[in-house]
């Protein structure tokens, strides 16, 4: 798919209030070690396991699934969706990750989207269907932490020497966020010092013909 907007942002989009009510939910609820694809239907992991996956992704989540926090952010996927001019067909919102990552931690490239529609039978909502766009609020304070930087790469492909990145400067203030569509390449880079708070919210929809 050839894109013309990679992404489309909102600087303070979310109320401060709202974002501090969202990071003192998330802390009420338990935490879990964050996992890539491959590794999301294992029960348990082993030393090994665990190692490899941190290679790759080193961060703490928690998943939400409550109505007045999507009612505070889709009304923005719907106007980055008309305004980017992708205009995708969807009518589905995952579960929120609640995510922090502390000093050190990062979530190296990767894309939200498979090759393949979700094969859930026992989730109507989702089943058949594939992640179209992706949203990301930002919860903590410029100065509350350093690096953490949300990059993206230009190309739509996987990164390599000759990566046309991007790092988005724009909603690194608390409230700000990004929805961008879920086959575009992006990472977290490693936190430097204090702690970040996000949001990742994925829109699914049928399949593109």
């Amino acid at each position: 798919m050839q894109l013309q907007n990679y992404y489309y942002w909102f600087k303070d989009a979310i109320p401060t209030h709202v974002c501090d009510d969202i990071v003192r939910y998330a802390k009420q609820l338990q935490d879990q070690m964050a996992v890539t694809g491959q590794f999301s239907n294992k029960k348990e992991l082993n030393k090994k396991q665990i190692q490899d996956l941190k290679k790759k992704r080193d961060s703490d989540i928690v998943w939400m699934n409550d109505r007045w926090v999507y009612k505070e952010i889709q009304p923005y996927i719907h106007q980055a969706n008309a305004s980017a001019g992708w205009n995708f067909n969807w009518d589905y919102s995952e579960s929120c990750q609640f995510t922090k990552y502390k000093k050190g931690q990062y979530y190296d490239w990767h894309c939200d989207s498979w090759d393949r529609p979700y094969h859930k039978p026992e989730e109507p909502n989702s089943h058949g269907k594939q992640r179209k766009l992706s949203v990301t609020l930002s919860l903590s304070d410029d100065k509350d932490y350093s690096g953490g930087e949300l990059e993206f790469d230009m190309r739509n492909t996987y990164p390599d020497k000759k990566a046309n990145t991007h790092v988005l400067k724009e909603i690194r203030s608390k409230g700000s966020l990004v929805v961008f569509p879920s086959d575009v390449w992006h990472r977290v880079k490693p936190v430097k010092s204090g702690i970040r708070h996000s949001l990742v919210i994925w829109n699914l929809g049928w399949p593109f013909k």
